[in-house]
């Protein structure tokens, strides 16, 4: 197996790898061509079959496990294959593990971690919330740990929701600790709940794109929708704590033009909002710079609006 991040410019190449995406092209001189997007654990890699009907070219489709024959070249300082044969893999020649992009922790043991967070809400309203999915929904408990939080820009691998939603609960527990203003219970109930709605925004891997749902609504609409469904089966909910929970997770993006229907309002939303930005731009240089094996300036980003380059002390 040569995984992706380890592929150099000139090498010839045979291996296995997932077509995550395939799209056909035509070159100036209305030449057909096809662009493939190849995935493994370790990233994706731009693919170039410059003659699709060629004889060395087998039928294959997006999402098939395809053996890859060809040259690894260098466009725009970036790694691509010029691929001149392709055929679908067989079963017993990959192992899917390797294709999907996955957390480098251990799930059993951040869900756990996240579960003591939960342990600790007291507000018998919130916690029948969060048991409702976090401990009784076997279904969600099962697609929580094992979802992305994004398609791409950051947590984008299997277990990202998980990992990206602990980091985000325990920037709230320092909040909580640092500023007497913030409902220890809201704000963590808020920072567990915040992007349930990914579960069903995105399909889970290998696919890890957009449903209908999520094209149409989003996840934080269809989250607001699965907290209501919680509410509903707990007698005498306050009606103005669920207005504020609810409020917490329409708001999480802060600002109209990143998402969220309604600008923060209240102490709590303000707090998550502002976890949830620190996790989602940290973990994005994190993967920034790690795909990016260098000390040198990368040039601008448009995520960040600005030039980035690694500190002299990180190693």
């Amino acid at each position: 197996m040569r995984y992706i991040n380890t592929l150099h410019e000139g090498e010839t190449i045979r291996n296995v790898y997932l077509c995550k995406g395939k799209r056909s092209a035509e070159t100036r001189n209305g030449k057909p061509y096809d662009n493939l997007i190849l995935q493994d654990k370790t990233g994706t890699l731009d693919g170039k079959v410059w003659d699709p009907n060629s004889g060395g070219i087998a039928d294959y489709d997006e999402l098939d496990f395809i053996e890859v024959f060809g040259d690894v070249t260098s466009y725009n300082n970036q790694l691509q294959l010029n691929i001149r044969q392709i055929r679908k893999a067989y079963e017993d020649e990959y192992n899917p593990a390797d294709y999907m992009p996955t957390t480098e922790k251990n799930a059993d043991t951040m869900y756990a971690e996240l579960l003591k967070y939960a342990a600790e809400v007291k507000n018998p309203y919130l916690k029948q919330v969060l048991d409702y999915y976090f401990i009784k929904d076997e279904a969600f408990i099962k697609s929580f740990k094992g979802h992305s939080a994004a398609k791409s820009v950051h947590h984008g691998f299997a277990g990202g929701l998980l990992e990206h939603t602990l980091s985000v609960v325990k920037f709230c527990e320092y909040m909580v600790g640092a500023y007497s203003i913030l409902n220890r219970d809201l704000l963590y109930t808020a920072a567990m709940c915040h992007d349930i709605g990914k579960v069903k925004e995105l399909s889970a891997f290998p696919k890890n794109d957009y449903t209908d749902d999520g094209q149409l609504l989003g996840h934080i609409v269809i989250g607001v929708e699965m907290i209501s469904d919680a509410i509903r089966t707990i007698p005498d909910f306050p009606e103005k704590l669920a207005g504020e929970l609810k409020h917490c997770i329409i708001a999480h993006h802060g600002e109209l033009e990143y998402g969220s229907p309604k600008k923060p309002a209240i102490p709590e939303a303000f707090a998550l909002n502002f976890a949830d930005l620190a996790d989602a731009k940290l973990e994005t240089l994190t993967e920034i710079f790690k795909e990016k094996q260098t000390k040198d300036w990368l040039g601008y980003n448009r995520l960040f609006e600005t030039n980035l380059r690694k500190s002299s002390l990180n190693k």
